[in-house]
């Protein structure tokens, strides 16, 4: 009868049900930008290990330009 004209058809977690949506697309947004954009410190702190893997810095100066990075 009037059920479907009134948007608190759904009871009290109706209005719930609605922030969960944008809650959820607020999440898979955060989850694609993160997942889309490469983190910088990751690949500048691999780099780091290989330079110390081939023997081009010392185990100090490793230690040193992470606390740098971080």
């Amino acid at each position: 009868m009037g059920w479907c004209g009134n948007w608190w058809y759904m009871g009290w977690w109706g209005p719930l049900l609605g922030l969960l949506w944008f809650v959820l697309l607020g999440l898979f947004l955060y989850w694609l930008v993160r997942t889309l954009v490469p983190e910088r410190r990751d690949k500048a702190l691999e780099i780091l290990k290989e330079r110390y893997a081939r023997g081009e810095i010392d185990q100090e100066t490793l230690e040193r330009m992470k606390r740098e990075l971080a």
